[in-house]
């Protein structure tokens, strides 16, 4: 005889899975938030308008490797690839399984790479990988909500992980974001994106 606890959790699992494929990319981001709410910052992902202002100042030429810590959906992920070179790499990193498992599946290409874990380990990641150095990092983590110290950490790692010429792009809802680049970016130019779910402040930090 089939228990009434085995039936209920197939039940749920079920009705879960259809919310899920009704809901679509924006059900996985919302699941994310809530699960983390603290790491990814925002219940809305980033408009077009958003990334395309955020990613016009990189040099796409002399691009090989682009880092993202946080990438949630992809919202960012598509637009970089359809920038890159053939044979420059796109690396994402996220602590959120259901995020990384997500984009695993749904971006066939071999210039990306999906990695779970933190930013913090940036530059142990792509040593792993077989680089020295990151041409861009790009970051929507939310700074100013992360856990105690963990801010000062990714800026610093991102920093000694970026090549001489190469920038950290950030965009956030805060301008305290700033706060932690300054440190480590000399040269640090600010943004605004009034076409966002909120509008955001953007930074470009360029290592010198």
């Amino acid at each position: 005889m089939i228990s009434t606890n085995w039936t209920k959790k197939t039940v749920l699992k079920r009705m879960k899975g259809r919310v899920q494929l009704f809901l679509g990319p924006w059900g996985v981001f919302l699941k994310g938030f809530i699960k983390h709410p603290m790491m990814v910052g925002s219940i809305v992902p980033s408009s077009s308008q958003t990334v395309k202002k955020m990613l016009a100042p990189v040099d796409w030429d002399n691009t090989k490797l682009f880092v993202e810590f946080g990438p949630g959906i992809g919202t960012f992920c598509q637009p970089i690839l359809d920038l890159m070179r053939p044979d420059a790499t796109l690396l994402v990193i996220d602590l959120n399984k259901d995020f990384i498992g997500y984009l695993r599946h749904n971006i066939r290409d071999s210039r990306f790479i999906a990695v779970h874990g933190s930013a913090a380990e940036v530059n142990a990641i792509i040593n792993n990988f077989g680089f020295a150095h990151a041409d861009y990092i790009l970051s929507g983590l939310p700074f100013s909500t992360l856990p105690k110290d963990l801010g000062p950490i990714i800026a610093k790692e991102t920093a000694t992980a970026i090549r001489p010429g190469g920038a950290f792009l950030v965009y956030q809802f805060r301008a305290r974001a700033r706060d932690f680049m300054t440190p480590h970016f000399r040269r640090i130019v600010h943004g605004y994106s009034l076409w966002n779910i909120l509008p955001c402040h953007l930074f470009w930090g360029w290592k010198d």
